[in-house]
C-alpha cells in the first residue's frame, strides 16, 4: 500500500471511476488506484464484452458501464474520472468529466495538439475541477535515481553536457487496426506521441524548456502509417543536450540512459520492472515493489575533490503508486495536481516541433516556433 491517509479519507475513500479497460486501465490506473489508501475503484466503462467480463473478475464491486454518459447522469456517485481511453478521446472525455463536476487523469498524451490541451486546461479553470496528466515514468526508478545523482551533495556529476534516452522495443509487425497505428492526426499515434511523451516530459523535468528542437521521424516497417523510429534532439539555454530516441526494431537492447557531466557520467541498462510486475499480478506494497537485482543497477564514474569514484550504484526502487497518493491529497482543499497540465502542454510544443522539424529537415527555434504559432491563433 501507498502512505497512509487520514481517519475520514480511510472510512470514506475517493470513489473512481476508469474510462477504458484497455491496456492502460487493466495493468496501470485500476491497479495502482486498487493499492492506494483512501482510493477505490467504483466503476469502469467499456464497451467491449471481453473486457466488460475481465472487470467484473477484477473488481466485483465496481459497476460495469458501456458508457461515459452512465457517469455523467450519476456524477455525485463519483469523486474522480480516469481516461484511459484511445488518445482522440482524451480532449472530449475530459471536457465531460469537468464540465459534470468531476476532476480528472488523463492519460498521456493529454491531447493530439498544443490547442486542444489548452482547451482541456481553460475547462479546468472555468470548472474550478482539478485536471492532471498521467505521466508515471516520473516514478522509473531509473530517473528517479537520475534526479538523485542531480541533486547529490557533493556533486558528483557536475554540469551536464548530455542527456541520452532510450525507449526500444522489437515489434516487426504493425497492430492491424490497432488505434496507435492509425494515421489520422486526431488519433494521436505513433512512437512520437506515445513513448516520446515520457521521453520529453522527463527531459524537460530535468532541464527545464528547450530553444531549439531538430527531429527525425520515420515509417520503417512495410505498411506501417505512423512514425516507428524517431529520434528528437533538444538543446536547452545552459548548453545541455538532450537525445531522444524510440523505436520499434531493436532486436539487441542498447543502455536505456545515460547523462555525462563535466565530473561524472552515469549509465543505466534495463527497462524499469514495474510494468511487468504489474502484468503479472504483483502490486504495490508486495515484497520487493520497484526494486531490481544488483545486477542490473547503473554505473557511476565521477571525480570528486581528488578522489575517483567507479562502480554501481543501487538504482532507487520505482514507485508509480506515488501518483495516485499525491492526486489523493490533491483533492483536498488548495491541493495541487502530481503533474502539472501545463508540463503536458510544454511537452506536445515539443512534439509538434519535432514533426515540424522531421517535415522540413531543419532546427526549430522553439521561442520563434511558440510566437509564430500565437500569432496565428491571436
Amino acid at each position: 500500500m501507498t502512505s497512509s491517509t487520514s481517519p475520514e479519507r480511510a472510512a470514506n475513500p475517493l470513489r473512481v471511476a476508469i474510462i477504458g479497460y484497455g491496456l492502460a486501465g487493466t495493468v496501470f490506473h485500476a491497479p495502482l488506484i486498487a493499492a492506494t489508501d483512501g482510493m477505490t475503484v467504483s466503476a469502469i466503462v467499456t464497451g467491449n464484452a471481453e473486457r466488460q467480463q475481465r472487470a467484473r473478475a477484477d473488481f466485483p464491486t465496481a459497476a460495469i458501464l458501456a458508457s461515459a454518459e452512465h457517469i455523467w447522469q450519476d456524477a455525485a456517485s463519483y469523486d474522480l474520472v480516469v481516461v484511459a481511453s484511445p488518445n482522440r478521446t482524451h480532449v472530449p472525455l475530459g471536457i465531460a468529466a469537468m464540465q459534470a463536476g468531476l476532476p480528472v487523469v488523463i492519460d498521456k498524451p493529454l491531447a493530439p495538439s498544443v490547442s486542444e490541451a489548452e482547451r482541456l486546461i481553460a475547462t479546468s479553470k472555468s470548472t474550478g475541477k482539478l485536471l492532471t496528466v498521467f505521466q508515471n515514468r516520473r516514478w522509473d526508478n531509473d530517473f528517479l535515481t537520475v534526479r538523485q545523482l542531480l541533486a547529490s551533495e557533493p556533486d558528483v556529476l557536475g554540469s551536464i553536457v548530455r542527456f541520452e534516452s532510450w525507449y526500444q522495443r522489437y515489434r516487426p509487425q504493425p497492430r492491424a487496426g490497432a488505434w496507435r497505428e492509425l494515421p489520422d492526426p486526431g488519433e494521436a499515434g505513433g512512437l512520437l506521441f506515445d513513448l516520446g511523451s515520457h521521453l520529453i516530459d522527463q527531459a524537460l523535468l530535468l532541464f527545464g524548456q528547450p530553444l531549439r528542437v531538430y527531429a527525425e521521424v520515420d515509417l520503417r516497417r512495410p505498411g506501417v502509417q505512423v512514425d516507428d523510429d524517431t529520434f528528437v534532439a533538444l538543446e536547452f539555454a545552459n548548453g545541455t543536450r538532450a537525445h531522444l530516441w524510440m523505436g520499434v526494431l531493436t532486436r539487441i537492447p542498447g543502455p536505456r540512459l545515460r547523462i555525462t557531466g563535466l565530473r561524472g557520467m552515469y549509465e543505466k541498462w534495463g527497462l524499469d520492472p514495474q510494468e511487468d510486475a504489474l502484468n503479472a499480478g504483483k502490486r504495490p506494497g508486495d515484497a520487493g515493489w520497484g526494486e531490481e537485482p544488483r545486477e542490473s543497477w547503473g554505473r557511476l564514474s565521477t571525480d570528486v575533490g581528488k578522489l575517483h569514484i567507479d562502480g554501481l550504484v543501487e538504482t532507487l526502487p520505482g514507485a508509480y503508486e506515488t501518483f495516485y497518493a499525491l492526486l489523493r491529497d490533491a483533492l483536498a482543499p488548495g491541493g495541487k495536481p502530481p503533474v502539472n497540465p501545463a508540463d503536458a502542454v510544454a511537452t506536445l510544443r515539443v512534439i509538434e516541433a519535432a514533426r515540424e522539424s522531421a517535415q522540413n529537415h531543419t532546427v526549430i527555434e522553439l521561442a520563434q516556433h511558440q510566437e509564430d504559432v500565437s500569432g496565428l491563433h491571436s
